[in-house]
């Protein structure tokens, strides 16, 4: 017999009565009935109850062991009796009569409990994670996320990409967000940084003429945690494809995404390969508030201005006069509600930061509240029928810059979804996100800079961007959203040496500056690239959404805190003075500062 088990702990079955076993595991948990005492044994794959009697050796052992020691179990599997079969437990027609017990590691006292799922603080639980691990929800999770990314990678190499590794220790780049550090011990002065992304290599990879390439990439970014960011590092499906247009990408990676929630959605419906809508950025803004729009919430939203223009009601006349916008965000079924719910909301508003939220409230069809009272009964008439509000309905009003009032509205929009429990529950409903401006106005530099990815290809190519006003320029860049959640962004790269010049030269770069600070990739350009394109779907985040957890802490085996701490291993932590002079380091303490009067 083996000397630690036979049979896993989720194995035994009926058919193995009268066989002689051996099972290790940790005490899950104890219940003695006086002459007897049950044990929950636990491993990795489930558990199997353990009995013995008062007269037994293995007795003595199991009463003396704490919960979550480590035992081997020696004895014969008998049937239960009907009224105790465990239909909950995959082992749950048979127990174990232990003959003997080895206990191979002792459990001290528990920092907390594994059995159960109690919520404790989040530092008891990262400090003692591999405890936290062994939580039936939490361990599930991460078998979750294995086979997330084993489906992933199968797909990906059905799809005819090919696995790279690309470097971990490379350049600071001067782009995105702050990078991680690494200092060089012979070269002193000077220091690698972690990948933000792969980003530079993959590209390089295309003009190196390999055509379709993928990786599941760690990735370092030192930037605040999130719910949906991890602190330090992530994990993305990172790919790259050459001589693709976007709708090349799309066809590429929807069947990958759907293909895969639809294997671990556990009974919800998702949104179809092939079907993913396309919603310009400009429509996404107007209609949800948000370029990561949950679709899963009816509510649309819908500009109003011109109704006020001129109106009744002074405060949105005021606004829409000085070049403001007002967008209105329909409530169905609220007019039931009381005040109480619409003065909640406008509350909630100020206490976003806002001014606030004006509304409509309909009772049995008459409109009520201050805006219907000033803007007078046939403009309001005139509004609610434009709107299709209904005699039981309501409507919430975000008016300001239209930024700030599509930003509101946004928010307005999500929070009356989940207040009216309008959100669609059961689904994954997917959406790109395409047409993002090339370049916007920079209010507080004062100039015109890049909107989002700088290396993009813009639409239109060289003669937009000699020929349009740059606000007015498009570029082929697109996100990944599922139920609000932006997986990823991506685009067609800018493969034109000429056009990229040209694009930072709007954005106020001359053409060292993009020499010097993107020397590898510009360079390469100059001997051939192919059209480009790929994206980045992040893992943490899928599996964050499959797994239906609020924050993604839960689905990352040894995850920071907030505070970018690994409490655990006691990460970061002071270096010994031999470390820092290999490195030609030393370490300033940070300047006391003073609050000024």
């Amino acid at each position: 017999m083996h000397a630690y088990r036979t049979h896993n702990c989720s194995e035994l079955r009926k058919s193995d009565v009268g066989s002689e076993v051996r099972l290790s595991g940790w005490i899950h948990k104890k219940r003695d009935h006086g002459q007897l005492v049950f044990v929950d044994l636990r491993d990795h794959y489930g558990i199997t109850q353990i009995v013995t009697d008062i007269d037994s050796d293995a007795f003595k052992i199991i009463d003396k062991a704490r919960s979550e020691s480590v035992i081997t179990v020696t004895g014969k599997v008998v049937a239960r009796s009907d009224e105790t079969v465990n239909a909950n437990l995959d082992t749950g027609e048979i127990e174990v009569t232990a003959a003997t017990v080895d206990v191979q590691s002792a459990a001290e006292e528990l920092p907390m409990p594994v059995a159960g799922e109690a919520e404790y603080p989040e530092d008891i639980r990262l400090r003692y994670r591999y405890l936290d691990l062994r939580r039936e929800r939490l361990h599930n999770n991460i078998m979750l996320r294995s086979q997330v990314i084993a489906s992933l990678r199968g797909r990906m190499v059905e799809q005819g990409f090919t696995e790279f590794q690309t470097p971990i220790l490379t350049a600071s780049s001067p782009e995105g967000a702050r990078d991680y550090l690494v200092p060089s011990r012979v070269h002193p002065g000077k220091f690698y940084a972690l990948p933000q992304a792969p980003q530079m290599f993959k590209q390089l990879m295309m003009v190196a003429g390999f055509d379709r390439y993928f990786q599941i990439a760690p990735c370092f970014r030192d930037e605040d945690a999130r719910a949906d960011r991890s602190p330090g590092e992530f994990y993305q499906l990172d790919l790259e494809m050459s001589f693709v247009t976007q709708e090349d990408v799309f066809q590429a990676l929807e069947p990958v995404l759907a293909g895969v929630f639809e294997e671990f959605a556990n009974g919800k419906t998702v949104t179809k390969s092939g079907e993913f809508p396309r919603i310009p950025y400009k429509e996404a803004m107007l209609k949800y508030g948000s370029d990561k729009p949950d679709l899963r919430n009816p509510i649309e939203i819908k500009d109003v201005t011109e109704h006020f223009k001129g109106s009744g009601f002074g405060l949105f006349d005021k606004i829409t006069g000085s070049g403001g916008t007002v967008r209105a965000i329909p409530a169905p079924g609220a007019g039931t509600k009381s005040r109480k719910f619409f003065d909640d909301m406008n509350n909630w508003a100020r206490g976003e930061g806002f001014a606030g939220l004006g509304y409509i409230n309909m009772k049995d069809g008459v409109p009520g509240g201050p805006i219907a009272k000033n803007h007078g009964e046939e403009a309001t008439a005139k509004l609610l029928a434009g709107l299709g509000i209904g005699a039981d309905d309501g409507v919430f009003f975000a008016a300001g810059k239209e930024g700030d009032a599509a930003k509101l509205a946004g928010a307005a929009r999500t929070r009356v979804g989940e207040q009216l429990e309008l959100i669609e529950q059961g689904v994954f409903k997917f959406c790109w996100i395409v047409d993002f401006p090339m370049f916007e106005y920079d209010e507080d530099a004062k100039k015109i800079d890049f909107s989002h990815n700088p290396f993009s290809m813009p639409q239109g190519e060289m003669d937009a961007l000699e020929n349009k006003d740059p606000l007015d320029i498009l570029a082929w860049q697109y996100d990944i959203v599922c139920n609000g959640v932006e997986l990823s962004s991506g685009a067609i790269r800018n493969h034109r040496p000429d056009i990229m010049y040209k694009a930072f030269e709007i954005a106020g770069y001359d053409q060292a500056t993009v020499d010097k600070e993107f020397s590898g990739m510009i360079n390469a350009f100059k001997f051939g690239a192919p059209p480009h394109g790929g994206s980045a779907p992040g893992v943490d985040r899928m599996v964050m959404l499959l797994a239906d957890e609020p924050n993604i802490r839960e689905v990352v085996l040894f995850p920071m805190n907030q505070k970018a701490e690994d409490l655990m291993m006691n990460a970061p932590s002071p270096v010994s003075l031999k470390q820092l002079r290999e490195l030609n380091i030393r370490v300033l303490e940070p300047q006391a500062t003073t609050k000024k009067d």
